[in-house]
């Protein structure tokens, strides 16, 4: 099965065209500190939802197949339908939070996420659980951009790298927890129940924070209400559903000839969206994406930063298979092994802080720079030895502490260069870049990894697959190392004039 981690960002610049002001309400300046506190725990929790529900889902597909008969398709669909739901309506998903009001969008997915989670875990065959898997990812993406944006417009600027730290820590939890809780949870059986209960865990969380978000988080929406861009939405929702479905499902499919159609038709598919664009702006009217964000270096560089550092999620992947199908590890050994990695996600978010204060924006620069180093030992290790040893789970350490300190601060860079009244609309497009480079990084990463291991099926077989996999990531985070410098570099010109 593939993997495409999921995640959530939000972005804005200096010179950006006209949009209706934002009504803005400072937590951190009118508020106490006990109701900034509750609205910040309520957005950290719908933070927590999204990621969790894909790596939760991931360990339960044999017990899905057994409790449901469901067929091969069917599984993979489970997966990939989730993050290509997911992906294709963030873009549409941030600008609606931007138009409409963010706490409302926000309440409005996280209704969504909590009423599909009941249909999951109530489904009857496959076909079902596929159905609530899309109104799942499609409620996430509604859900998700309104977090960052909100942060980025209510939250006071001396409080940003702190609160995007605690985000970074966050996403670290969920996707650790989605490991350890989704073998516990089908290992265990609460209640009784079998893989319904990765579903049915949403629900009273999901609802808790429902009633939070409607007492403690404030409304932050435009003075006067513009018109949706319809036109934009199906173009960009059609480019990306033509680039993303078919990166999740190709591999596994064999590349059929459809999965050539698709990138072939999603070229002039873009361009189409690029006219109607500029045509609607030249017009006066609120195109769905402003596209004087992308003449904003440092917003270009970072959603490129954003691109590459997403592929790593491939490593969950290769990982998996490397322990459970070379070593013949159990799913929940296999979650329990993830643990180095998901320490140093943790760790990371939690040393940014004092690392900005030391290193400013090359914190971005260290973070890259931890995750080619501890990929890269990884694979060194297993250069005389099967299984993992501890200069293996070293390496593992610190290249999680490299994504967890990579996460909060690409975001936070490339979401201080963008005007709070956008903030939902670039949040939505560096969400999506993210989860464009996730769907790559499990094709060409995972199509090198799978490569190697077609031409030897045996415990070393799979540990060199591993290794060419890591290998790659290494290179492409090498080369991150210095375009990070680069972006500093603009940043700092940018703040000189």
């Amino acid at each position: 099965m593939k993997s495409v981690e999921l995640n959530q960002s939000a972005t804005s610049a200096a010179d950006i065209s006209a949009a209706p002001p934002v009504a803005q309400e400072p937590i951190g300046r009118s508020r106490s500190g006990l109701s900034q506190s509750l609205a910040l725990i309520v957005l950290l929790t719908g933070t927590f939802l999204s990621p969790l529900d894909y790596f939760i889902v991931n360990l339960a597909l044999p017990a899905i197949r057994t409790g449901l008969h469901a067929t091969s398709a069917e599984l993979q669909l489970i997966v990939s339908v989730y993050a290509s739901a997911f992906a294709v309506l963030l873009v549409t998903g941030g600008r609606l939070g931007d138009l409409y009001g963010r706490k409302k969008l926000f309440m409005t997915g996280l209704a969504g996420f909590v009423l599909s989670s009941a249909l999951c875990a109530g489904s009857p065959n496959g076909g079902v659980l596929v159905v609530g898997r899309i109104l799942q990812g499609a409620s996430a993406s509604i859900m998700v951009p309104q977090i960052l944006a909100t942060i980025r417009t209510v939250f006071p600027q001396e409080q940003q790298t702190k609160v995007m730290s605690l985000y970074g820590f966050v996403f670290g939890i969920a996707s650790v927890a989605g490991q350890l809780g989704g073998g516990a949870l089908i290992t265990l059986k609460p209640f009784g129940l079998d893989w319904q209960s990765i579903f049915l865990i949403n629900v009273p969380v999901g609802t808790l924070a429902l009633i939070g978000a409607w007492r403690f988080v404030p409304e932050n929406k435009p003075a006067s209400r513009a018109r949706v861009d319809m036109v934009g939405v199906m173009l960009l929702s059609t480019f990306l559903a033509l680039v993303i479905y078919p990166l999740t499902q190709g591999r596994e499919a064999g590349w059929p000839r459809w999965t050539l159609v698709c990138f072939a038709l999603s070229v002039p598919v873009f361009l189409l969206f690029l006219l109607a664009e500029r045509r609607l702006e030249r017009r006066g009217g609120d195109p769905l994406v402003d596209l004087h964000l992308f003449r904003n270096p440092v917003f270009s560089i970072g959603l490129v930063l954003a691109f590459c550092f997403y592929c790593d999620s491939v490593f969950f992947l290769t990982y998996g298979i490397y322990l459970q199908g070379g070593l013949h590890w159990s799913a929940l050994a296999s979650g329990l092994a993830i643990f180095p990695f998901g320490a140093g996600a943790v760790l990371g978010p939690l040393l940014s802080p004092a690392l900005v204060r030391r290193v400013g924006s090359h914190v971005l620069t260290v973070g890259f720079l931890l995750l080619a180093t501890g990929f890269g030992l990884s694979g060194l290790a297993l250069m005389h030895a099967l299984s993992p040893n501890v200069l293996f789970y070293i390496g593992l350490l610190l290249a999680g502490m490299g994504h967890g300190t990579v996460l909060p601060s690409v975001v936070r860079i490339v979401i201080g260069e963008i005007e709070p009244a956008k903030a939902g609309l670039a949040s939505g497009v560096v969400t999506s870049m993210l989860q464009i480079g996730s769907a790559f990084g499990a094709t060409a990463i995972s199509g090198a990894f799978f490569s190697v291991l077609a031409a030897q099926r045996t415990p070393q077989g799979y540990v060199h697959a591993y290794q060419t996999g890591i290998a790659i990531a290494t290179v492409l985070f090498v080369a991150c190392v210095g375009l990070s410098a680069l972006l500093v570099a603009r940043q700092a010109r940018a703040a000189r004039t």
